[in-house]
């Protein structure tokens, strides 16, 4: 097997490039004008706006958010697709945190990314997700342990609480619309499928489904083969 070394944002400029090319060849002169000086404007405010926040050789979407930056680390040459909110919770209704949220080289992202933190998010390597994709370390409320919320408290006024950081391995694959919240670890290698909800540690190389999702697919290193192993994690 022959191992490509393009990283997500390289592949992502090469089929605009084709994107590009292919209109100048369906369209009048004039829209494919337009449409190339469009998608240049975006790709230089995108790299601007990356720029602004501190991220490196890095591209940020338009209407994306980005709050609390100095508790943000993003890794080089990263993409960041539209209306995103990345948030780094410092304070809520008087209380105090002390969030990071570190996110590692070529990480790639479609449209309304949205990750929240009040303790601990880290993403690795070469990681790509899809659209509408939720991280979460923390809830609204506390329910387990001592001093529970009440449910006649207001949500919105209720303590932000966290029960330990997200960690999530390098090479993972998300898919749509996917939740996941903490604390949780997701190893190396692994496969999220659309509209799963991940509650559970996920170990290294497989490909997990379903609400809850449980395990799928197994990699077997010996074989090269992804193998039916279905399972939940208790």
């Amino acid at each position: 097997m022959i191992k490509s070394n393009i990283s997500p944002f390289t592949a992502n400029l090469a089929r605009k490039i084709l994107l590009i090319i292919n209109i100048s060849k369906q369209e009048h002169p004039r829209v494919a004008l337009f449409q190339t000086v469009s998608w240049l404007f975006y790709t230089f405010e995108g790299r601007f706006f990356a720029f602004l926040v501190g991220w490196k050789k890095s591209y940020l979407g338009r209407g994306s958010r980005v709050i609390g930056t100095s508790s943000i680390d993003m890794g080089n040459r990263s993409c960041i697709g539209r209306y995103a909110w990345i948030e780094a919770v410092t304070k809520n209704n008087d209380h105090l945190f002390s969030p990071s949220i570190k996110i590692g080289n070529q990480f790639f992202a479609s449209e309304r990314l949205h990750i929240s933190a009040i303790n601990q998010i880290e993403i690795g390597d070469n990681c790509l997700f899809g659209s509408s994709v939720y991280i979460c370390d923390h809830n609204h409320g506390a329910y387990k342990g001592n001093e529970q919320s009440h449910p006649a408290e207001p949500p919105i006024n209720r303590k932000l609480v966290s029960y330990g950081p997200v960690i999530i391995g390098c090479n993972v694959w998300v898919g749509d619309n996917v939740t996941i919240l903490g604390a949780i670890r997701i190893g190396n290698g692994v496969v999220v499928g659309a509209n799963s909800v991940v509650t559970h540690d996920v170990p290294d190389n497989v490909i997990i489904g379903g609400v809850p999702a449980i395990i799928l697919k197994k990699f077997n290193a010996d074989s090269g083969i992804w193998e039916v192993c279905s399972h939940d994690f208790s």
